[in-house]
């Protein structure tokens, strides 16, 4: 048990309600332990009894009592539950395509899961100290990538800048564009897949599938770029909505498969040979959004090296510019 702290409020989380404030620095607070806390004047801004949805001001001092384990906060948390080593703090900081005083764009490695579970102690969110740079504290994630899907995402270095970002991608100011590697080769050129989608029970994994009745809308625009006979397609893919495995269910859907698949692909997904790698063939390629302070980032990812050697043993061209040009489907 740690004794009692003080928290000065910073400028970007000014106007934060109080009880968001506690979520965002110990997610592991219940809002009943919190309320609790309240009542008893535990908690105070000020050194005043304050209730749950108490607006905060910057410079104002919250009175923190102390906290179990699973309340802890969520800085010491990731610091403790994986230590970066100096040479993964480089690889990392080696992957950062843009950087700002509030926002960061990141190439995310195919294999490096996001967030963690229970099985999962090395991921991005326990890693991001080493993206601190000159900031007091690590940037905060704002949206999420499969883990083994690589390319572009988006870091926050300030609450402030977190709670814009986030609003821009719950309002599809946000426009992003995939590639993928497909088998075999789609029979429509170009479309729009509007099929909804639903997580399949507990017990079965991480699995999502079409339900017309229960599903929630998902929409996926596509075109292909270049065709490797029947066997084999570069397929581009901008989601209009963000459902989980939202681009592998819906690449089924026109009667094909991202390689390297095979939680929806099966052993078709690998049907290319041994030549082309088992990994995912899916990459965030770029990324277009409104930053914080009012312009608009346009940001692209580099193909892995797996992909890239894909691209090579197909005869495809990267350098296509209508692959990267978020216009394709705006006709």
């Amino acid at each position: 048990m740690s004794g009692v702290t003080f928290r000065k409020i910073t400028a970007d989380e000014a106007d934060l309600r109080l009880d968001r404030w506690f979520k965002r620095h110990f997610p592991g607070l219940t809002h009943g332990r919190l309320e609790k806390m309240l009542r008893k004047g535990q908690v105070r801004v000020d050194g005043k009894k304050v209730k749950g949805n108490t607006r905060l001001q910057a410079g104002q001092e919250v009175r923190v009592p102390p906290m179990d384990a699973g309340a802890k906060d969520a800085k010491t948390k990731n610091k403790t539950s994986y230590q970066v080593s100096e040479e993964e703090a480089r690889e990392l900081q080696d992957r950062v395509l843009h950087i700002d005083d509030l926002v960061i764009v990141l190439d995310k490695p195919a294999g490096l899961a996001v967030q963690g579970g229970s099985k999962t102690v090395k991921h991005l969110d326990a890693m991001l100290e080493a993206l601190s740079f000159e900031m007091d504290e690590p940037p905060r994630l704002v949206h999420r990538l499969d883990k083994d899907t690589s390319g572009v995402i988006v870091l926050a270095r300030t609450a402030r800048a977190a709670s814009d970002l986030t609003k821009a991608f719950r309002t599809k100011d946000v426009r992003k564009l995939y590639w993928a590697v497909v088998t075999p080769s789609p029979k429509m050129d170009k479309g729009k897949v509007n099929a909804p989608l639903v997580k399949m029970p507990a017990g079965s994994g991480e699995k999502v599938v079409v339900d017309e009745e229960f599903g929630k809308r998902a929409e996926t625009y596509f075109q292909v770029i270049e065709k490797a006979a029947s066997r084999a397609a570069w397929l581009v893919m901008e989601p209009v909505t963000g459902r989980t495995h939202q681009l592998r269910v819906h690449s089924l859907m026109l009667e094909t498969r991202i390689v390297g698949d095979g939680k929806y692909g099966g052993s078709e997904a690998f049907a290319l040979g041994k030549e082309i790698a088992s990994q995912l063939h899916l990459h965030a390629r770029g990324i277009r959004f409104p930053h914080p302070k009012g312009k608009v980032i346009e940001v692209f990812a580099p193909l892995p090296e797996h992909m890239k050697r894909t691209w090579s043993f197909l005869g495809f061209d990267e350098s296509e510019p209508d692959a990267s040009d978020f216009s394709i489907f705006e006709d």
